[in-house]
C-alpha cells in the first residue's frame, strides 16, 4: 500500500504518539506512590534530554527525509528507515524486559518512563504539526 509522502509524516506522528502515550501512561500510573519534587524534576530532566538530543533531531531528520522523496507516493512503512525500526524494536524489547524482570524499581519506572513517554509523545505531536504545515503551507518549519 502506498501513501502520499505527507501522509507518511502523519503516520510517523501517530506511531510515535501512540508509543509515547503508552510509555507515558505506564510511568504516570506507577508515579502515584512516588510523587515528589525530586522525582518530578528528574522526570523533567529525562524529558528534556530525550527531546533535545534524540527525538527532536529525529523528527526533523525523518520529516526532511520523507518529504524529500522524489516520488509522491511511497510504501507505507517508509515513514521509518531500517535504523529507526531497529531502534524502536530494541527500545520496546528492553522496556518490556526491564519491567517484566523486576530489575528496575518502580520509582525508576515512574520517573524514567514519564520523562521518556513525554518526549516520545511530543515527537508524535511534532510529526503531526509537520504534516499540517506540509499540507497547508508546503513548507515545513523544522
Amino acid at each position: 500500500m502506498k501513501l502520499k509522502k505527507q501522509k507518511l509524516v502523519a503516520l510517523a506522528g501517530l506511531v510515535w504518539g501512540a508509543a509515547g502515550f503508552n510509555v507515558l501512561r505506564i510511568g504516570v500510573l506507577t508515579y502515584t506512590d512516588y510523587t515528589g519534587m525530586l522525582n518530578f524534576l528528574l522526570s523533567c530532566v529525562v524529558f528534556l534530554l530525550f527531546h533535545r538530543f534524540i527525538f527532536g533531531p529525529l523528527v526533523r531528520r525523518h520529516t526532511a527525509r520523507i518529504l524529500g522523496y522524489a516520488e509522491e507516493k511511497q510504501f507505507f512503512l517508509k515513514f521509518f528507515d531500517r535504523k529507526s525500526f531497529l531502534i524502536m524494536a530494541v527500545m520496546m524489547s528492553f522496556g518490556i524486559g526491564l519491567r517484566a524482570s523486576g530489575l528496575a524499581p518502580d520509582r525508576f519506572i515512574a520517573v524514567f518512563y514519564t520523562g521518556l513517554g513525554g518526549a516520545l509523545t511530543l515527537a508524535g505531536i511534532l510529526f503531526l504539526r509537520n504534516y499540517f504545515f506540509a499540507n497547508i503551507q508546503k513548507e515545513v518549519p523544522l
